[in-house]
């Protein structure tokens, strides 16, 4: 089985990218909010480690980002609470995708916590500021604060970008980007 790792910054498309692959794919994103509406477990830990803003189960976004707006320290008890949860089900998902050719993984802090391995195939999605900036501010839980807060514990985008074996450049207009995965997976294949 290969991984893709799709990175990228914040808003830049990753999992829209990520979904074009056509393998089962991870998505960080997705679990984590399952995490907060179904995992007493999580609550119970969070509840205890932000008493001030944790209230009420599900766990609700805003309660988490008064938390993280407040004090830049709760991210550190956010994700050490969240990220073991997130692993176990990463690992959960790749055993049960074991067979599949490709399996990508779509987990914004991927590199941060070394959860990448050797020989993942990491691409990079990479798209104009002015762009993320329109994109994040239609989404109705944009919050700058916070974005700015996890960009500090994200290593920069050309860190990332570097260390990339493809780059796709995301203009939003779905043709372009769906034929620079097609090349890709192409070159994946190749060299497989």
């Amino acid at each position: 089985m290969i991984r893709i790792a799709v990175l990228g910054d914040i808003g830049s498309g990753k999992s829209h990218v990520a979904k074009l692959f056509g393998y089962p794919v991870f998505n960080a994103d997705a679990e984590v909010a399952k995490l907060y509406k179904k995992s007493r477990r999580c609550y119970n830990k969070l509840r205890k480690a932000l008493p001030k803003y944790i209230i009420s189960f599900p766990i609700k976004k805003n309660e988490l980002t008064k938390a993280i707006i407040y004090n830049q320290n709760n991210i550190k008890h956010i994700t050490k609470i969240i990220h073991p949860e997130i692993r176990l089900r990463m690992n959960n998902f790749i055993k049960k995708n074991k067979n599949k050719k490709f399996v990508v993984l779509d987990i914004p802090l991927l590199m941060e916590n070394k959860i990448n391995k050797k020989n993942d195939i990491l691409v990079f999605v990479e798209a104009k500021r002015r762009l993320i900036n329109i994109r994040l501010k239609k989404r109705g839980n944009f919050n700058l604060k916070v974005v700015k807060r996890f960009k500090k514990i994200q290593l920069p985008a050309k860190v990332k970008k570097r260390k990339s074996n493809f780059v796709i450049k995301n203009n939003f207009k779905n043709n372009s980007v769906k034929k620079n995965v097609k090349k890709i997976i192409e070159k994946i294949l190749l060299n497989a």
